[in-house]
C-alpha cells in the first residue's frame, strides 16, 4: 500500500493528451487477435487492466509484440489451449471479454482472477455462454457464481438473448462467441451500452447490424485487420480532470484527442447540463485510423448547479459516476443519481466507498432504496474538509478521491494510491503537469 498525502491551494491550467481509452484497448486486441494479417494499435494505454488482456491472448497463443504505445498483433493463428491457467488479474473486461472467445475454442481453460475480481459476479456471462454451448463450471456462493472459471468451448449455437441488465461486457462475450457459432446471435438490450465492440467488429470486416437495442451478428465472414488502428483518449480518464477544472476558481485545462464515443459522453452530457463550462471540439481522425469519434476538451471553472440523473443514462456514465459524485458537492442544490445499484458491483463497491469518504469530508450524502432501485443523494455545499480517506482498493475511488481533496480546504490522506495503476498509472504525473 503507497498512502499519499494532498494538500489544496492549487489551480490546475494547461494542455494534456492521455493514452488511450481502456475499453477499446480491450477489443483492439482482442479483435485484431481473430483476423487476418498484422495489425498495429497506436496510443495504447499501458496499464495493468490493459496489459491482462495482452497477457492473456499472449496465453493462449496470440503473437503480440509490446513497444512506445503501440502494440501489434499477428492475428487469425488459432488459439491454443495454454500450459496454465490464464490469469486476468482484476480485470473485469478482460475475464468476461476472453470467455467469449474461449467459448469458441476447442479445448478447456481455466480462468482465474486477483483478490478483486475474484468477489465479482459471472453469473451473468456464463448464463449465455452456456445456452450457446459452452460448459462452464465456476465457483458457487449463494446461488451466485464467482472466478476461477473452467469453461470447454466449441461448437456452440447462436442464440437471441435479452438482457437482463445493461452490460457491455456481457454483450460483447455474446457477440464474440457468435462469431464461431452456427447461426445468427441477436442480443437485445434492456437499455443502451457502449458500442465500441460492434465499432471494431464491423471495422474489422463483420457482418454486425445494429438496429435500436437490438445487435444481430451473422457470422461466416472473414475478419480482416485494417492495418492501423488509433484508440483516443480515455473518457474515462478525461472525466477526473474535467471535474477538478470545474470545482477549483480559476483553472482551465485543455485536453486533446479525447473519445467522442456517443455511448460513453454521458459525463460530458450530465457536466454541461449542470451549467459546467466545457467545450467540444470534434476532430476528423481519417488519417490517425481511428474507427471512434474523437475531439478536444476545453474546460473551465465556473458554478454548477444539481441535477437528476435517471436511470436510462446510467450505463453511459457508469464508470464515471464516483467522480460525478464529487462534483456534485460543489453544485448547487440537492443531486440524484438514479439506479445506481450496478456500482455495487465493481472492483469495489463504489456506493459504499464514495459516500463514506465524501462523508467523512462533510458532505449530506446518502443511499436510498425507492421502488426496486438504488439511489445516491447529494445535497451540495460548495466545499469540503480535508480528510483521512480510504481507496477501498478500487482505482476509481482513489482518483475521486484525490481530485476531492485537491479542491477541499486543508491536507487529505488517502491510504492507498498503488491501485490507480490499474487504469491510469501516469493519473499523479498529468496532475503534476497541470498544478505547476
Amino acid at each position: 500500500m503507497k498512502p499519499f498525502v494532498i494538500k489544496d491551494k492549487f489551480i490546475p491550467s494547461g494542455k494534456i493528451s492521455l493514452l488511450g481509452d481502456k475499453s477499446i484497448a480491450h477489443r483492439a486486441l482482442i479483435i485484431s487477435a481473430l483476423s487476418f494479417g498484422k495489425t498495429v494499435i497506436n496510443n495504447f494505454p499501458v496499464h495493468d487492466d490493459s496489459l491482462a488482456t495482452l497477457n492473456a491472448l499472449s496465453a493462449l497463443g496470440v503473437k503480440i509484440a509490446l513497444g512506445n504505445k503501440q502494440v501489434s498483433v499477428w492475428g487469425a493463428q488459432g488459439l491454443k489451449k495454454p500450459s496454465k491457467p490464464v490469469f486476468v488479474n482484476n480485470s473485469g473486461t478482460t475475464f468476461r471479454l476472453i470467455l467469449g472467445i474461449l467459448a469458441g475454442a476447442g479445448f478447456k481453460t481455466k480462468v482465474i482472477a486477483g483478490r478483486y475480481l475474484s468477489n465479482r459476479p459471472m453469473a451473468r456471462v456464463n448464463k449465455p455462454l452456456r445456452l450457446m454451448g459452452a460448459k462452464i463450471t465456476a465457483k458457487n456462493r449463494s446461488g451466485e457464481e464467482y472466478p476461477p472459471v473452467i469453461i470447454s468451448g466449441g461448437n456452440l449455437k447462436g442464440i437471441i438473448y435479452r438482457m437482463p441488465v445493461a452490460s457491455a461486457q456481457v454483450k460483447s462475450a455474446i457477440l464474440l462467441a457468435g462469431l464461431f457459432a452456427s447461426g445468427k446471435t441477436r442480443v437485445i438490450e434492456c437499455i443502451g451500452t457502449r458500442d465500441h465492440t460492434e465499432r471494431m467488429l464491423k471495422a474489422f470486416g463483420a457482418d454486425v447490424k445494429v438496429k435500436k437495442n437490438i445487435i444481430t451478428l451473422t457470422p461466416g465472414r472473414d475478419l480482416t485487420s485494417p492495418g492501423l488502428v488509433y484508440i483516443p483518449g480515455d473518457i474515462s480518464s478525461a472525466a477526473f480532470l474535467t471535474v477538478l477544472a470545474i470545482i477549483i476558481p480559476g483553472a482551465k485545462i485543455i485536453i486533446e484527442k479525447v473519445s467522442l464515443n456517443p455511448s460513453r459522453c454521458g459525463i460530458i452530457n450530465v457536466l454541461k447540463r449542470m451549467g459546467a463550462k466545457i467545450k467540444v471540439v470534434p476532430l476528423k481522425n481519417k488519417k490517425t485510423q481511428s474507427f471512434e469519434p474523437m475531439g478536444n476538451l476545453i474546460v473551465s471553472s465556473g458554478k454548477i448547479k444539481a441535477t437528476v440523473v435517471k436511470r436510462p443514462e446510467i450505463p453511459y456514465l457508469i464508470d464515471e459516476l464516483p467522480v460525478l459524485m464529487v462534483a456534485a458537492c460543489f453544485a448547487v442544490g440537492r443531486t440524484i443519481i438514479k439506479g445506481a445499484g450496478e456500482l455495487r458491483f465493481k472492483e469495489a463497491d463504489r456506493i459504499n466507498s464514495m459516500v463514506s469518504n465524501l462523508k467523512a469530508m462533510g458532505v449530506d450524502i446518502c443511499s436510498i432504496k425507492s421502488r426496486g432501485l438504488e439511489n445516491i443523494v447529494i445535497n451540495g455545499r460548495g466545499a469540503l474538509s480535508g480528510a483521512k480517506l480510504k481507496s477501498f482498493g478500487d482505482h476509481r475511488t482513489a482518483m475521486s478521491m484525490v481530485i476531492a481533496a485537491l479542491a477541499a480546504k486543508g491536507n487529505s490522506r488517502l491510504d492507498d494510491i498503488s491501485c490507480i495503476s490499474k487504469s491510469f498509472p501516469g493519473f499523479l504525473t498529468l496532475l503534476k503537469v497541470l498544478l505547476r
